[in-house]
């Protein structure tokens, strides 16, 4: 059995996939990122993913065909991430979300690879409304973000064919601990808000809808990606990717948290301008066509995860939102410390750009 390559192991979804794969997959498995993140890892987990697998570093932007050696499966991972950061990057959001995507498959392509997972996003639907979103439905992009993965998507489709399976997986939002943590998520959020001040603070007037998921079912749906036939979906597939009973308005999101740890307060902003990044989403064409793939965490099993990780770690930083485990602020202070430059190239002798070999 060939190898894996995940391009961008290093962030938040990252490790808990490698972590996943190392159990599951039989051959060779391979990280490839620029290092962005890779010194947010919690204190006693740093060093897990050089010991579990091998690493590359490099900036996807300058990717090269070598590194496919070996590979049957590549995962592409490699994003700016949310909508803050694509605000004030978009330029980079669409080169390394969007076109590097592209080289990066083509690239697999041209060098065999038989299977190639995209992480899309189900922000793509943007202003859906209340109605449930199936794959079928029109898009609606509201961000820079969304924008590159509804790019990414179609380019990839062109891609796909009879010995080039591709399967972009549009993901509910990411929650859950991760040994890379991030805390720009909404439940994320919320839990960290009521672990730290015993109060939830809902920006928005509460009433936009998200889906959810946490970062190891999505390692389960990345796995079945990987392996997946063309029997189930064709050569190019898109599927949502979530729970049904996943799916909250913001404002009852954070009441179910408060409920949950007890004493927590929530106020919610009534005055807040509507948010249109609004959208219940439709999981059944995932639960038909990965059947064996079970999606087991709801919002009590996040919640749970989230509180007993994060108080095991000692976590208690009622100013978290300045601090570097929101994605934005770390990019930030790298720019303001001279090691990346304005559109997110690392400087100097910090450079990663082309690169390196197998360690």
């Amino acid at each position: 059995m060939g190898g894996v390559l995940v391009v961008g192991n290093l962030g938040y979804v990252g490790p808990v996939l490698m972590d996943h794969l190392v159990e599951s997959s039989e051959g060779e498995l391979l990280g490839f990122d620029a290092g962005f993140f890779s010194d947010g890892f919690i204190a006693d987990q740093q060093d897990r993913m050089p010991v579990k697998c091998k690493q590359l570093y490099g900036d996807v932007r300058n990717l090269g065909g070598e590194i496919f050696e070996g590979i049957d499966s590549v995962v592409y991972l490699a994003a700016l991430s949310n909508d803050p950061i694509g605000k004030e990057f978009e330029s980079a959001t669409f080169d390394i979300n969007r076109a590097s995507a592209l080289n990066c498959a083509k690239l697999a392509k041209e060098r065999g690879v038989k299977s190639f997972v995209f992480a899309s996003s189900c922000s793509i639907y943007g202003a859906g409304g209340d109605e449930m979103r199936k794959e079928d439905a029109q898009l609606a992009p509201q961000t820079a973000y969304a924008h590159s993965k509804v790019g990414a998507e179609g380019d990839l489709k062109q891609l796909a064919g009879r010995d080039f399976t591709v399967t972009c997986l549009r993901f509910a939002t990411a929650c859950g601990f991760s040994p890379n943590m991030r805390l720009d998520l909404v439940v994320n959020d919320f839990v960290a808000s009521a672990i730290s001040i015993k109060s939830i603070k809902v920006l928005s007037d509460g009433s936009p809808w998200r889906p959810l998921i946490h970062v190891k079912d999505m390692a389960r749906a990345i796995d079945w990606g990987i392996s997946r036939s063309q029997d189930s979906g064709g050569a190019f597939l898109a599927v949502n990717v979530g729970r049904a009973e996943n799916n909250f308005q913001i404002k009852d999101l954070a009441n179910v948290v408060a409920k949950i740890m007890p004493g927590v307060n929530v106020n919610i902003n009534q005055s807040a301008m509507p948010d249109t990044r609004s959208y219940r989403v439709d999981f059944s064409l995932f639960s038909e066509l990965a059947p064996g793939c079970e999606l087991t965490f709801g919002l009590p099993e996040i919640v749970d995860d989230l509180y007993a990780n994060l108080t095991d770690i000692g976590f208690s930083d009622a100013g978290f939102r300045s601090g570097p485990m929101i994605r934005l602020n770390h990019l930030r202070r790298l720019i303001a410390d001279g090691l990346l430059s304005s559109d997110l190239y690392w400087c100097g002798e910090q450079s990663l750009s082309a690169p390196v070999g197998r360690s």
